[in-house]
């Protein structure tokens, strides 16, 4: 059987191409590091796509962002707000990398699809979205479809923060390490915040408690759904990274824009919901939440913690009551501690994978 995979395309023909030099596993199959080189080295703007051909299947890359859609419709598991189109389209909109969409083919069907784009800054490939998005699932039919496509694909190559339910049936074949994991709260069966601070320790229980009477004590105003508080959510976070001495990512004018496009594709998919507080005449915290299914993500925050002591903790407790009366099962708190998230809520594994 010749397992040789040849690449064709319309800028380069296969025949024209350089001998192959020592070869690369690619499961049962195998790719020159020449062909690799010139798969990496093509823009694939300019390509649009091509194949690798097989013995009963090959591997295309499509960059046309309608096909893109297609491909995603068609494959995604639509599990979580990471896995929608409209989520990630939004980082799309607000960066502009070229898709690198790798598509494992049989002669009938579409088989499994390994979403990616090209990041000029980082220099690598890295998820389609950017690295922000988690808990990020594998889109195939048969999870024994990625590794051929993770191996195929080009490299420096960056996959981070995969659920664990991705990596459990691979993990023998693809090298996962472990990433930072995410943090969420479980809220099915509760009627109200102090159902969860029942859950708690004494002292972290009476630490909350302590916050929400400070807020309180300030007759806060509760605003929902005031989405031109976005502004205000980016220039607040701004302020207290800069207090910190740290840097945002709201420095960059496209991950503001990407968000403002998070907020306008609401609707298909998911929905968007910001949570503004005021107090007097000032905003002292801004969140922005996606629904999806049964989980209220916590996408997005900035407070004013210098002028309003506690309104991070604060804002946490009006959110449970938020996702209860919605009817959600669970609050999703994203990736990344920060020092605090693993006091209060429940650590979920995840894993990354680098070549």
């Amino acid at each position: 059987m010749n397992n040789k995979i040849t690449i064709e395309t319309e800028a380069v023909s296969s025949k024209d191409s350089d001998p192959p030099s020592s070869p690369v596993a690619l499961g049962n199959l195998t790719i020159s590091e020449r062909e690799r080189h010139k798969l990496i080295k093509t823009e694939p703007v300019s390509l649009g796509s091509f194949f690798v051909n097989l013995t009963n299947q090959k591997i295309e890359v499509v960059s046309d962002i309608k096909r893109c859609k297609e491909l995603w419709d068609e494959l995604s598991a639509k599990e979580t707000l990471f896995d929608t189109w409209e989520f990630r389209y939004a980082f799309y909109l607000g960066y502009g990398f070229t898709p690198y969409f790798l598509v494992l083919k049989s002669p009938t069907e579409n088989l499994a699809l390994l979403p990616l784009w090209y990041d000029d800054e980082e220099e690598k490939y890295v998820w389609f979205g950017s690295s922000w998005q988690e808990e990020v699932r594998f889109f195939a039919k048969d999870l024994k479809y990625i590794p051929p496509l993770i191996s195929a694909a080009p490299y420096p190559l960056f996959l981070n923060a995969i659920s664990p339910e991705s990596v459990k049936p691979i993990g023998n074949t693809v090298k996962f390490v472990q990433d930072e994991a995410k943090y969420i709260l479980k809220i099915k069966g509760f009627k109200q915040h102090e159902d969860y601070l029942a859950t708690l320790k004494k002292n972290g229980r009476k630490d909350l408690i302590k916050d929400k009477r400070r807020i309180q004590k300030q007759n806060p105003e509760i605003i929902i759904n005031n989405f031109a508080d976005f502004d205000q959510l980016v220039a607040l976070a701004k302020k207290r990274f800069a207090q910190k001495g740290e840097k945002t990512d709201w420095e960059d004018p496209r991950r503001i824009e990407t968000f403002r496009q998070v907020i306008k594709l609401s609707g298909p998919s998911y929905r968007a919901r910001m949570i503004s507080i005021k107090i007097g005449e000032k905003i002292a915290g801004v969140d922005l939440i996606c629904l999806f299914k049964n989980t209220y993500f916590a996408v997005k925050c900035g407070y004013d913690v210098a002028g309003f002591s506690g309104i991070g903790n604060y804002m946490n407790l009006i959110e449970i009551d938020d996702a209860i009366k919605l009817n959600m099962e669970k609050i999703d708190f994203l990736q990344n501690n920060y020092t605090w998230k693993s006091r209060w809520f429940e650590s979920v594994p995840l894993f990354k994978y680098e070549k």
